[in-house]
């Protein structure tokens, strides 16, 4: 019974986050994505806008992507493994992504992201920082955006893998990123912490090290 009720709750978690799936594609306005960062924490968010997208543009699908906290990554393991089992991530899961640090994956968030998702990126805290500076230090006309590291671990990574291209040859290709590219992000999370943020954003905490 127990287990039941558990994978109910699940499912109303993620009914909720087809909400802000919805709102997306009324706001993209007939514009369709090539490519969507998820990021995870157990992954109920990431599975929901699996499941989705999927269900939205069948075939034709954009080539989704799961992002995970270096050491917070069940997604990733279990994805890696992919012998109908869930595993979790060892350790104390400690990282700046204070909301993506789980250590076990829902159940009924991975159906949907095995379903749907074809590459799965661990990242380093540096990334998901750079992805709050950037956001919210934008070029010309493009918009603000205040992040918690969380919410910017999606962003993070596309920015990774672009700004640094000359490194990430491989992983551009097998996305296939090119200038063509519509990419979709979901901020999730707001500055929660404002001390970090501010170590992250006026004094550089958690920059790359070269």
């Amino acid at each position: 019974m127990a287990a039941r009720s558990g994978h109910r709750v699940a499912q109303f978690i993620m009914h909720g986050y087809l909400t802000m799936a919805l709102e997306t594609v009324e706001q993209l306005k007939g514009k369709c994505p090539t490519h969507i960062f998820l990021q995870a924490g157990v992954g109920s968010m990431a599975g929901a806008m699996c499941g989705f997208f999927a269900s939205l543009y069948g075939p034709d699908v954009p080539v989704i992507s799961i992002v995970e906290p270096k050491t917070a990554d069940c997604v990733y393991r279990t994805a890696e493994k992919d012998d109908g089992k869930l595993h979790n991530a060892p350790g104390s899961l400690e990282t700046i992504m204070a909301g993506l640090s789980c250590g076990e994956p829902c159940s009924v968030g991975w159906k949907e992201i095995r379903a749907a998702a074809s590459h799965y990126f661990r990242i380093e805290e540096s990334v998901a920082a750079d992805g709050v500076r950037v956001l919210s230090s934008p070029l010309e006309n493009d918009p603000r955006v205040l992040s918690g590291e969380s919410g910017a671990a999606g962003f993070g990574t596309a920015f990774e893998l672009l700004f640094h291209k000359a490194q990430y040859q491989k992983e551009i290709s097998s996305l296939g990123l090119n200038s063509e590219s519509v990419l979709l992000f979901f901020n999730t999370e707001g500055v929660t912490d404002r001390k970090n943020f501010l170590r992250i954003v006026w004094e550089g905490a958690f920059a790359e090290k070269v």
